[in-house]
């Protein structure tokens, strides 16, 4: 018998037999002893046979099913607030992130004049020293470029051959 129950496995195992083929190799591991070499396929068979003697009933099965299909719902109230949550979050990575790229800008560019003087009447003698020299410094700016006015008078002379006045140029 175990030649034909061997010979039965090797089908089994290839998916190669018939319904009646593997009713008979779950009836001979379930009712007879097995030896030694073919015991952890026995086990196997039995295993098999426990749980289809499990079972569960239609009515269990649908009531877990439904159990674990529906949601539960949790309200009005708990729904605004979970979407109340989310809208405030959104708002405050909004408000971090233009706060935080202000600043940045504001590092870029160079702080603002502040005042020196806390006496008006110190920053106004200050203030009048300093254009001062810039008039004086323009004075002297004048003067040079009235020595440009030469040149450039030299300069229409010798292109035009003609002075300011319509004298015409002397020749050397």
């Amino acid at each position: 018998m175990d030649s034909k129950i061997e010979q039965l496995l090797e089908k089994y195992w290839k998916c190669e037999t018939s319904l009646e083929e593997e009713k008979e190799l779950k009836a001979y591991f379930n009712e007879n002893e097995v030896s030694e070499d073919l015991k952890e396929t026995g086990m196997l068979f039995k295993y098999f046979e426990a749980q289809k003697n499990l079972g569960i009933s239609k009515i269990d099965f649908d009531h877990r099913v439904k159990a674990i299909a529906t949601p539960v719902d949790r309200g009005k109230v708990i729904k605004m607030i979970f979407t109340t949550a989310k809208i405030a979050a959104g708002v405050l990575v909004l408000v971090a992130a233009t706060y935080l790229v202000r600043q940045e800008i504001r590092k870029s560019y160079p702080e603002e004049v502040v005042d020196t003087y806390s006496d008006p009447q110190l920053a106004f003698e200050e203030t009048k020293k300093a254009l001062m020299m810039i008039s004086k410094t323009f004075g002297k700016a004048k003067q040079e470029a009235g020595k440009i006015t030469v040149f450039n008078e030299a300069e229409e002379i010798i292109q035009n051959g003609v002075t300011k006045e319509g004298k015409e140029k002397i020749e050397i």
